[in-house]
């Protein structure tokens, strides 16, 4: 063993420790064994910030912007409340979450159903009251399950599939994966449906002020047009969208008159619904009941792009106070749409244009961002800080799904490579406008994709110093002393153990040559060998970093470093007790 292997075992040992403890930031400690590398040699200059280029830094931060996109339409929050109303149950959501990521993996790109899926997994959280940290690192594992039950289900597949190739001249057909495969997608979810509580309970850590502002009982009031589906519905009926979060207050017919709002009263078109809640739950109720808001007016929404709600408070010295919006002319004076008020203590009954402000109040104002300060100083208003809220903004409703749908069929059909493929994806995103610009790098997480990018060359470190050759021949020795089941259980422990520290793609173009070539070398089939090098290398529980669809869930999750091994140590045990049987049946040597 070289002085340089050496050092880089021990900057890869020390960065690990360092990760496990959960003393320093995951972002922190990655800058710093990529300086140590190159204080010490063994990672190049040259090569020191390529990871910043790399498809899998791409992928990642594409998918984050791609998924709040497709959470930001709302499609998710229907296809729930349409197939999975009364579903809350968190060990059943979890059941339902992961066999549909864990399916959807075995034909399209794992990261890519895992983006489709996340929104699902906020919502139901969100109704069920549990973290979503419950559910999102088990769908990540599902996902990396599912792709290992078909030949395009994951790269390793293909590539594995290409050396048995150069081997005997026939390539492993797309369903080969299949039974071995299927039986160990089974057996994760079950393990998954019956031991998620390995995990801790996780909240996100990179929570901001917002979420220290709760303002709970906004007042605002809709129209029931034509063609809303609210139509025929009863008060009931449209309050179970929010799970009884946003309370209708007050029925204004379309002539005038006023109805009480009995949960069995039915709504008709023109009315107008005064209803009050949280701003999640107002916009959930109007945006998924084909709804509008009354005082909402359409030249603010001529450009999108620049148009924002931002909430403030009324000072004691504003020019508002003792005026209502319909007095003071507010949209034909400066543009902006009150959508909401809020008042500690108070449920208005007056309609909201109507409603005289006092000192105090919060206001929501939609409006162009660039003119909204300006005029909050002028009235003396303090603008509270930004929470990112959706109430009242525009929705492309299908076209953000469609376009991750898009992508996912041209990688799936090897028309584009994966990384362009999200990348067109998140930016036709942005041009649509299905998520604002100004949003976009509130949802590229930073710290992620900095980890990621500085631990790339440091990983890389192993194979310039020849490290991972000095594992291959080790292993090559140890292998020739066992039976045959230890040796297929000792190459599919060694795809596992090598994945964090390479991208899969790389453990199997090193490790699929040696397990094959020791097959040869004793007598044995080889394709056994390579499917558990196939196998190892697709299931990487361990760390957030061998696999892009760990990572993507990290934030969101709030997970620690040292999580992932609680539940992917003992799936890592469970898959080579479960698949080495089976691939000795299905692939006798």
């Amino acid at each position: 063993m070289t002085l340089q292997q050496i050092l880089a075992f021990l900057v890869i040992a020390g960065m690990m420790v360092a990760f496990i403890s959960g003393r320093w930031r995951y972002d922190l400690v990655a800058v710093c064994a990529l300086l140590t590398g190159l204080l010490l040699g063994i990672v190049p200059t040259e090569n020191a910030f390529s990871g910043f280029s790399n498809d899998i830094v791409i992928i990642v931060g594409s998918a984050l912007v791609v998924s709040a996109a497709v959470a930001r339409s709302g499609i998710m929050e229907l296809a729930i409340r349409r197939y999975a109303p009364n579903l809350t149950s968190p060990r059943l959501q979890l059941i339902v979450l992961v066999t549909i990521v864990t399916v959807l993996s075995a034909f399209v790109k794992n990261i890519g159903a895992l983006a489709i899926m996340m929104p699902i997994a906020f919502q139901m959280a969100r109704k069920s009251g549990v973290s979503p940290s419950m559910f999102l690192m088990p769908m990540a594992f599902g996902s990396l399950l599912g792709g290992l039950m078909t030949q395009i289900g994951t790269s390793p597949n293909i590539i594995v599939s290409g050396v048995r190739q150069e081997l005997t001249g026939t390539a492993f057909t797309m369903f080969d994966f299949t039974p071995v495969g299927a039986i160990l997608a089974a057996v994760g979810i079950v393990f998954l449906a019956l031991f998620y509580w390995l995990l801790p309970e996780r909240e996100r850590t990179s929570v901001g002020m917002d979420k220290a502002i709760e303002i709970k009982n906004y007042t605002t009031e809709a129209h029931v047009g034509h063609e809303s589906s609210a139509i025929g519905m009863t008060v009931g009926e449209l309050q179970a969208i929010t799970d009884g979060a946003a309370m209708i207050t007050g029925i204004v017919s379309a002539a005038g008159g006023r109805r009480t709002p009995f949960p069995d009263a039915t709504l008709r078109s023109g009315d107008i619904l005064l209803i009050e809640g949280e701003p999640e739950a107002l916009d959930k109720m109007v945006s998924q009941s084909g709804l509008s808001f009354a005082s909402r007016r359409g030249g603010a929404a001529k450009d999108s792009g620049n148009v924002g709600v931002i909430e403030a408070i009324v000072g004691e010295s504003s020019a508002l106070i003792g005026a209502s919006a319909q007095e003071l002319t507010l949209f034909d004076r400066t543009g902006l749409n009150i959508l909401a008020i809020s008042r500690r203590d108070q449920r208005f009954t007056e309609r909201l244009g109507q409603i005289r402000f006092q000192n105090g109040d919060v206001i929501l104002l939609q409006g162009h961002l660039q003119r909204i300060p300006e005029l909050l100083r002028e009235w003396d208003c303090l603008p509270l800080v930004e929470r990112g809220l959706k109430l009242g903004s525009v929705r492309n409703g299908l076209l953000p799904l469609s376009i991750l749908l898009i992508a996912m069929a041209a990688t799936a059909f090897g028309i584009i490579p994966v990384a362009p493929a999200f990348f067109a994806a998140a930016g036709l995103m942005i041009v649509t406008r299905a998520l604002p610009l100004r949003d976009v790098y509130t949802q590229i997480d930073g710290p992620i994709l900095v980890m990621l990018a500085c631990l790339i060359p440091v990983s890389e470190s192993l194979q310039q110093t020849g490290a991972t050759d000095l594992v291959a021949n080790w292993l090559t020795v140890t292998a020739s002393t066992l039976p045959g089941w230890g040796a297929l259980a000792l190459i599919m422990l060694a795809a596992m153990a090598v994945t964090p520290f390479l991208n899969n793609a790389a453990t199997v173009l090193v490790m699929a040559p040696i397990a094959a070539a020791f097959a040869t070398g004793l007598g044995y089939s080889p394709e056994a060998f390579l499917m558990a090098v196939a196998i190892g290398a697709g299931c990487d529980f361990l760390t957030p970093i061998g696999h892009q669809s760990n990572t993507l869930v990290m934030a969101p999750g709030g997970y620690r470093f040292g999580d992932y091994w609680r539940l992917g140590l003992p799936l890592s045990i469970l898959v080579v007790l479960v698949g080495v049987p089976a691939l000795m049946i299905v692939w006798p040597f």
